[in-house]
């Protein structure tokens, strides 16, 4: 499944289903097939997730320290470090959510 979002302010974005539920569920909203996103709730949602991605750099700042730490041990941080990222992931998805406000225009999915 993919998760298409639109709003009249931008382009889509458009998301595999574990990230667009991912990211849904950080905003305080239900995965559900169809759904949306009203502009006064569009504040809110952006900082819900820069406060995901804070937490997400600071605990994979302590694991790769830790792993510093540890002469010769391996674990999964050199792993994640190559993999996508929230931080990256959600960048379009606040772009379009900082738009959609600034033009006071929702953001729905699956209509």
């Amino acid at each position: 499944m993919l998760y298409k979002f639109k709003s009249k302010a931008t382009g889509d974005v458009i998301m595999l289903e574990p990230q667009g539920r991912q990211i849904l569920q950080l905003i305080g909203k239900s995965p559900d097939a169809k759904g949306i996103v009203l502009s006064d709730e569009m504040p809110a949602a952006i900082q819900a997730l820069r406060e995901a991605v804070a937490q997400e750099e600071e605990a994979l700042a302590a694991a790769e320290h830790a792993q510093n730490s540890q002469e010769g041990a391996q674990t999964s941080v050199q792993s994640a470090s190559g993999s996508i990222r929230l931080k990256q992931r959600v960048v379009p998805f606040i772009d379009m959510l900082q738009r959609a406000h600034r033009e006071n225009v929702d953001v729905v999915w699956g209509v």
